[in-house]
């Protein structure tokens, strides 16, 4: 149970990592990336965890994963597209 927190903690910031240099112009801070990464994580592993039991650690893993990912892309915030104004021929 400990293996499973801690190595889904590292995943979430491992995911909310990746989310924040890939995509930083499109995120608000790297605080709340991070903290949503881990928190997202952990809750994944706690409802996969319930869910299957123990004994599940690679489907307890990837569980977190999925529910991390899906939160910090409700951060996502959309592209700021430039309007260039049409040419007057």
């Amino acid at each position: 149970m400990i293996l499973e927190t801690l190595g889904s903690a590292v995943l979430g910031l491992a995911l909310a990592w990746a989310a924040a240099h890939r995509l930083a112009h499109r995120l608000p801070t790297r605080t709340l990336v991070f903290a949503t990464g881990v928190a997202g994580a952990l809750l994944g592993a706690f409802i996969t965890h319930s869910a299957l039991g123990p004994g599940h650690v690679l489907a307890t893993l990837l569980g977190s994963v999925v529910l991390a990912t899906a939160l910090l892309s409700l951060l996502l915030r959309p592209e700021v597209r430039v309007r260039r104004p049409a040419s007057a021929a």
